[in-house]
């Protein structure tokens, strides 16, 4: 295997949790990574696998609660030195020229005023914007404004840029075209910078930009695999180890217990076992709605389906598709395997009822096979009034997850459980209760 070059910046051991010992949420579980020059890295993961956070821990702006952050293989204590980061949301100064924006952060380093005139105008050209040096922020259309994102976060010859899912707020032909003017300054060597770290939920992107794709699980974040694509820049959607790479993708993202062998193209430096699984499983965040809509159109199309082709056809990305696919699974109205999801015989049911059927279907997958709408409908039918507090369930749930995902799922419980009929909840009083049209008589309680 080659020697690899010593990296710019790793992380050891580090692990991010939140709370006191007695009631720790483990956000991050203790992980290895290393940035390398040369090469532009993406990091992918469903939503609440830890992406941004471990961002912030590279970059320094945020602390591990555990493990070491080697700067050129000296620890690290606060910010890194000379790394910029490019944000989703554009991030400008609304009061401030185009030239202000990219001066700014040389202005902050006592960077002399002509320097910085030099420096800010070299580096608008390089990235299209030759000519709009005296533009305001709110003159630009969403292209152009990450393109001052862009500049001003290389003009001060970042060692490592960062970027945080920069191209998901924009339109596809945007941020496609955008992509593409990344690849040519980054193999031009246009860009006064060794490495390069994208944030993305977006697959394609990965596999269209980087050398190397990190993909993380959750619960708590960690590494599922890490490995290299080989395949020659421009990549080509078309080209089969381009579908190769992201099939792979897929797998390890729909199948959190498999352990990721090394994917065709690829020279894999670290593969993690997946981690046990939580003592309470997250309940994914998809309407039934979404869930009904997935099974139909996998009913239509013969009840097996590429998930990496289905995404593409629908337009959905990662954090679109993924929850959905995996609250079906979790109900047993599909499987997942190899990338792809097949219907199973209640799912082909469901797809296939009407209205009020469903809702019997859904009743029974749910109360079967989702331990927290179990517990909801059996502490509720157990009082006499059939009533409780939001409350009690978030403090069931604090002790697995943070406070804000703990709101996040009783919000899908509520969903789930009203559309099942099992429960519901008054928002005025934030209290569950059963409707009395199917509250059990006194002294039952429900099946399952």
């Amino acid at each position: 295997m080659t020697q690899l070059p010593e990296p710019i910046i790793e992380l050891r051991a580090v692990e991010k949790f939140y709370g006191p010992a007695e009631a720790r949420i483990q956000v991050v579980a203790p992980t290895d990574l290393a940035v390398y020059p040369g090469e532009i890295l993406a990091l992918l993961g469903p939503s609440g696998s830890g992406k941004s956070t471990l961002l912030r821990i590279l970059s320094g702006l945020s602390t591990p609660s555990s493990g070491q952050v080697l700067w050129h293989g000296h620890p690290l204590a606060g910010p890194c030195p000379n790394v910029s980061i490019v944000f989703q949301s554009f991030a400008l100064f609304p009061w401030l020229t185009v030239m202000d924006n990219v001066e700014a952060p040389l202005k902050a380093r006592g960077v002399p005023a002509h320097e910085r005139m030099r420096r800010s105008l070299k580096i608008l050209d390089s990235v299209g914007l030759d000519g709009f040096e005296t533009a305001f922020p709110k003159e630009l259309s969403g292209g152009m404004k990450q393109r001052v994102g862009f500049a001003r976060a290389l003009v001060v010859e970042p060692e490592v840029l960062f970027m945080d899912e920069p191209f998901s707020a924009l339109d596809v032909l945007t941020a496609e075209n955008l992509r593409g003017e990344l690849m040519e300054l980054w193999q031009g060597k246009k860009m006064p910078t060794r490495a390069v770290f994208i944030v993305t939920h977006n697959i394609e992107e990965a596999v269209q930009l980087a050398d190397r794709v990190v993909v993380l699980g959750k619960n708590p974040g960690r590494i599922r695999t890490d490995f290299r694509i080989r395949i020659p820049h421009p990549r080509e959607h078309l080209d089969l180890r381009f579908h190769e790479a992201v099939d792979y993708i897929y797998r390890v993202l729909t199948q959190p217990d498999l352990v990721p062998t090394p994917q065709p193209e690829a020279e894999a430096p670290a593969a993690a076992a997946p981690a046990a699984r939580a003592k309470y499983p997250m309940l994914p965040h998809a309407r039934p709605g979404g869930i009904a809509g997935l099974l139909e159109l996998l009913n239509d199309r013969g009840g097996r389906h590429d998930l990496y082709r289905m995404a593409d056809d629908l337009a959905l990305e990662l954090d679109d598709l993924l929850p959905i696919v995996e609250a079906a699974s979790l109900l047993g109205f599909l499987t997942v395997q190899e990338g792809a999801a097949e219907i199973t015989p209640e799912g082909i049911r469901f797809a296939e009822a009407g209205i009020l059927r469903r809702k019997e279907l859904f009743k029974v997958a749910a109360s079967s096979h989702v331990t927290l709408i179990r517990q909801i409908t059996r502490a509720l039918a157990s009082k006499a009034d059939h009533t409780l507090p939001d409350e009690f369930f978030r403090d069931l749930l604090d002790e697995h997850f943070s406070e804000e995902e703990s709101v996040r799922q009783i919000e899908t419980a509520v969903h789930w459980g009203r559309y099942a009929e099992l429960f519901d909840r008054d928002a005025s009083t934030g209290r569950f209760f059963i409707p009395e049209e199917t509250a059990p008589a006194s002294g039952e309680e429900f099946a399952g």
